[in-house]
This record gives structure tokens, C-alpha cells and sequence, in this order.
């Protein structure tokens, strides 16, 4: 019993619970405003990234060619990597206009790069899984190879990729404390600051359920997008 009591004292305990709430809750603020800006940002790079290594031709091999080289290299290398080397690399090259911006704008960047990398597979998967015929018909009807992109394949595309990329961005949701190690106050940070000056772990159970109430909602809508999206393939095969 006195075990027992020892852990829910340390990480527990409804009255540090109560004192550290206050602090945590204003620095997952700042981790929701950074995962919509990184999310609104990986949208329209990863899309436009999709789009580039699927041009044709061999003039455009070049621009495929950056695009993969890209995607491997950010999707191979992990964040924790990635958030040292713009929050202290780009600071540290002394350059006028990028490298006097704040933390946050850092850790935005970080999270943009690597998820960039991520979503543009799942659009890609997207985007080759409508048929052929589809561009041939619109083709076809005149539009240029953009054009029928935009307006024919993208749009049939993106329906298809929602539940994976909900996932994706459920990741990034959650990733957002890893920028604390570039000094961003966020919930995580917050934590952690809390714990050191009253030596109590609750604050990092208050950490953890801010980033749970936000996450199982996702993961619940996500869940019944893929369940919606089996039923309607069945009934359309059946």
C-alpha cells in the first residue's frame, strides 16, 4: 500500500494536478497553434510535391529526381534530427532573414519538412490509384495535363487519402512536444518545468491528457471514415 500510494502521489496527485493545469494548458495552446500552421503548410507542399513525381516526360525528370530525393531523405531522417538542425543550425549561420526567427517559426519549419515527406506518399498513393482512364478521358476532352490533374484527379484523389492522412496529422499532433528540446514553451516543456520545481510527476499526466482528448476524437473519426468508406466499396462491388 505504501507503493501504491508513493505512485499516485508522484503522478496522480489531484492537487498538483490542479497546480500544474494552468501552466500546461497555456503550452498546449501553443502545440495545437503549431500543428494547425505545419498542418495547413504540409497540405499544399506535399500536394504540389505529389504532383511533381508524377509529371511526365523526361523534361521533368530533373524536378522527379529532387522530388524523391526529398521524400527519402526527410522520411529517412528522424524529427528529433531534424527540429536540432533548424532550431540551432539555422540560428547559427547568422543569415539576415531566416535566421532571427523565433522558436515556434523553427519548429513549424521542422514538422513542415518531415510530414511534407510523409504526405506526399499518401497523396501519391492517392493520385495513382485513380485509374488511367480517367486522365485519358479528360484528355481527351482537351484539358492539359494540369488541367485534368486539377480538375479530374486530385479531386478524386484527396476523397480517397483522407483517413490516411488524419492519421498522419494525428502524428504530428502529438510530435509537436519534440520541439521542446529548441526551448519552445509548450506543454511538454511546461511539464517538465513544473516537475523540477515541485519534484511531482503530475504534470506530465496533465501533459498526457491534453494530448489524449485531442487524439482519440481524430482517431475515432478516422476510424469511422475508413469503416464508411469498406461499407460503400462493398456495396458497390456487391
Amino acid at each position: 500500500m505504501n507503493a501504491l500510494h508513493k505512485v499516485l502521489e508522484a503522478f496522480f496527485s489531484p492537487y498538483y494536478f490542479r497546480l500544474a493545469l494552468p501552466d500546461v494548458w497555456a503550452g498546449f495552446q501553443l502545440n495545437v497553434k503549431m500543428m494547425i500552421v505545419a498542418e495547413a503548410l504540409v497540405l499544399c507542399f506535399a500536394l504540389g510535391l505529389a504532383i511533381v513525381r508524377g509529371l511526365p516526360g523526361r523534361a521533368a525528370a530533373p524536378l522527379r529526381g529532387l522530388a524523391i530525393v526529398y521524400t527519402d531523405f526527410f522520411r529517412g531522417t528522424p524529427l528529433i534530427l531534424v527540429v536540432f538542425l533548424v532550431g540551432f543550425g539555422i540560428p547559427a549561420l547568422q543569415l539576415r532573414v531566416i535566421s532571427g526567427l523565433s522558436f515556434f517559426a523553427y519548429g513549424v519549419i521542422a514538422l513542415t519538412l518531415v510530414y511534407t515527406a510523409y504526405v506526399t506518399e499518401v497523396y501519391r498513393a492517392g493520385i495513382e490509384s485513380v485509374h488511367q482512364s480517367q486522365r485519358m478521358a479528360a484528355r481527351s476532352l482537351g484539358l492539359s495535363y494540369m488541367q485534368a490533374m486539377r480538375y479530374v484527379v486530385v479531386p478524386q484523389a484527396v476523397r480517397r487519402v483522407v483517413p490516411p492522412l488524419l492519421n498522419d496529422f494525428i502524428g504530428l499532433q502529438k510530435d509537436t512536444a519534440l520541439v521542446t528540446v529548441i526551448g519552445v514553451a509548450e506543454a511538454a516543456q511546461q511539464a517538465q518545468n513544473f516537475s523540477t520545481t515541485w519534484a511531482n510527476f503530475t504534470s506530465y499526466m496533465v501533459a498526457a491528457t491534453f494530448f489524449i482528448l485531442l487524439t482519440i476524437p481524430l482517431a475515432r473519426f478516422t476510424d469511422h471514415l475508413i469503416a464508411k468508406r469498406e461499407l460503400k466499396e462493398r456495396a458497390t462491388a456487391g
